[in-house]
């Protein structure tokens, strides 16, 4: 089932991108230049936006994924301000509904500490991304202000700056 959805969608970026970039992704110090663990890869499409991560050394499990309003990721990521928010909602809601636009979906980390499965994020254009962070949290995310404030995510292990060209 996974190759099958794998191969679709593989199929699927290389018959309607319109765009791509990559971000490269380190984990969060103090400094803001953390030990290197991969890319993601942007693509823009006219379903949106697909990420697509080729990461590696992260905690086995499923974790927030997010774009954060500023382009730093120094402070352990907390440099980076909270999440992409334009219209001012201050509701964390997911990527399908009204609320944060940097709200994406989750990502999930496999056994051997390894990100690779793509996701959709259907609100967002790159043009959106420009000048901002990609940012991966420790723990889950449940779209929801409860019981814990934005999804639960809690601290910011993984950081990318997302180029403005």
């Amino acid at each position: 089932m996974k190759k099958t959805w794998l191969l679709l969608l593989s199929y699927l970026v290389a018959g309607i991108a319109q765009a791509s970039l990559f971000v490269p992704m380190h984990l969060t110090d103090m400094n803001g230049n953390g030990k290197k663990i991969g890319t993601v890869r942007i693509d823009d499409t006219i379903y949106g936006l697909i990420l697509t991560p080729k990461l590696k050394d992260l905690p086995p499990g499923i974790h927030g994924f997010h774009i954060h309003a500023f382009p730093m990721c120094e402070h352990d990521g907390m440099a980076a301000g909270g999440h992409l928010d334009p219209d001012k909602t201050n509701q964390h809601r997911g990527p399908y509904e009204h609320g944060h636009l940097g709200d994406l979906p989750v990502l999930i980390v496999d056994a051997r500490g390894h990100a690779t499965l793509p996701v959709l994020a259907p609100r967002l254009k790159l043009y959106h991304l420009k000048g901002k962070a990609l940012m991966i949290h420790a723990g889950a995310d449940n779209y929801s202000d409860l019981p814990e404030k934005l999804g639960g995510g809690g601290a910011r292990i993984a950081c990318g700056l997302i180029p403005y060209h």
